[in-house]
C-alpha cells in the first residue's frame, strides 16, 4: 500500500538505519534490497546508466537513486495534506492562463484571485486561478465579468494532488504507477 513520497535524503536515511528496503523491478519481477546490496547492485549497474535513473555519487561510490521504497514497519499512516501553493496551482491548472487559453513557463504566470481581496476574496482552491501577467494586469482588481473576461473554467478544490500527476505524467517516476494507480489518496485540505 503506498503511504508517502519522501525526498531522497529521507530514502536513504531510512535505507541505511535499516528502516526500509529497496523494491525494484528486475526482469519483470520485484526485487527487495537494503542499503548494502543496493548499493552492490548500483555498482553493477553503475556503467549502464539509463537517461531517466538519477545517482548520488559518494566518496567511495556511486549509487542509485531507488523509486520505492518499503517501510518494513510502521505505527500509523501519516495524514496527506495538500497546501494551497503557487505550484499546486499551476500544476492543477497544467500553467494554462485561465482567462486566454495560453500555455505559458511558470515564470510567464501569476496568480489571481478571482474575487480580488480587496472585495473580500480569499485565498482558496476555489477563487485563485492561474494567469498570464497580461491577462492578470487586464482584469487587476475586478471580477471578470466586470473586466469583461471569462474564466476557461470554475477553479476548484483538486481531487487528487496535481503536483503527484505532473510526476507520473514523466517516463522518470514510470515505476510509481504500479502502486499509486487506483489509490484514493485521503487529502486534508489545507489553505
Amino acid at each position: 500500500m503506498a503511504i508517502h513520497i519522501v525526498n531522497v535524503r529521507r530514502a536513504f536515511g531510512l535505507l541505511f538505519r535499516d528502516l526500509a528496503e529497496v523494491i525494484h523491478l528486475e526482469e519483470g519481477k520485484f526485487a527487495n534490497h537494503d542499503f548494502e546490496s543496493w548499493r552492490e547492485v548500483s555498482g553493477l549497474r553503475a556503467d549502464e546508466k539509463r537517461p531517466h535513473d538519477d545517482w548520488i555519487r559518494a566518496v567511495n561510490f556511486e549509487i542509485q537513486v531507488p523509486r520505492v521504497i518499503r517501510l518494513l514497519g510502521f505505527d500509523r499512516i501519516p495524514t496527506q495534506t495538500l497546501h494551497l501553493s503557487r505550484r499546486s496551482v499551476l500544476a492543477r491548472d497544467d500553467n494554462v492562463c485561465q482567462y486566454c487559453g495560453r500555455r505559458l513557463p511558470t515564470h510567464q504566470l501569476s496568480l489571481d484571485h478571482v474575487t480580488p481581496r480587496s472585495r473580500g476574496g480569499m485565498t482558496t482552491w476555489e477563487n485563485v486561478v492561474c494567469a498570464c501577467l497580461k491577462c492578470n494586469i487586464k482584469k487587476g482588481g475586478r471580477t471578470p465579468r466586470e473586466a469583461k473576461m471569462t474564466l476557461m473554467r470554475r477553479p476548484a478544490r483538486p481531487k487528487r494532488n496535481p503536483i503527484l500527476m505532473l510526476k507520473l505524467s514523466n517516463p522518470k517516476y514510470e515505476s510509481w504507477k504500479t502502486w499509486l494507480d487506483g489509490v484514493q489518496w485521503n487529502l486534508r485540505f489545507g489553505q
